[in-house]
């Protein structure tokens, strides 16, 4: 199978979209890198990490980038496949640090457009919940969306994932 250059897969949280993401980079063949973006603050979020290392099993490069994904992505050559999981994560990190969003967004798109190996990206879709009650949480939910849009639109191919079932939004289905 072959992948386009950016794929997008998004859904609600605990939708199944990394599984989805993860079986799209193994049927694509190639070094599979994984870029990882969440940060373990807590016991829950060690075991998750954890539970989620052991379920893709070997086989993969793995490149903890909480801060700068692009980063991580640079000098990879056509023969690797990138997943990054998740695009939530790495906004959520950026807010609470307190980064410049605008800027740090540019540089991953930039990235992104000069990586060489194709890219799965993982992201929430915020957009079909309810109104957040507090500022932090009404900010990530605006941040997340635009994110999502503007990354929707630079994808070749975005797959919407609802209870574990992968959608075409835009382009084929691989």
């Amino acid at each position: 199978m072959v992948l386009q250059k950016l794929t997008l897969v998004l859904g609600g949280a605990a939708s199944g979209k990394s599984d989805i993401a993860e079986s799209l980079v193994q049927k694509a063949g190639g070094r599979r890198v994984y870029v990882a973006t969440a940060q373990a603050f807590d016991a829950e979020m060690r075991d998750k990490i954890a539970r989620h290392r052991a379920a893709r099993g070997p086989g993969w490069h793995t490149i903890e980038a909480p801060h700068d994904p692009g980063s991580a992505i640079s000098g990879l050559s056509d023969g690797d496949i990138v997943l990054i999981d998740c695009a939530t994560l790495w906004l959520s990190n950026l807010l609470l640090a307190e980064a410049d969003i605008d800027a740090e967004t540019a540089r991953l798109f930039a990235a992104l457009e000069d990586c060489a190996a194709p890219v799965v990206i993982v992201s929430n879709e915020v957009g079909a919940g309810i109104v957040p009650d507090n500022a932090l949480a009404r900010r990530f939910r605006a941040v997340q969306g635009a994110f999502n849009r503007r990354l929707a639109a630079r994808a070749d191919t975005v797959i919407g994932v609802m209870a574990g079932l992968p959608f075409a939004l835009k382009g084929q289905m691989p």
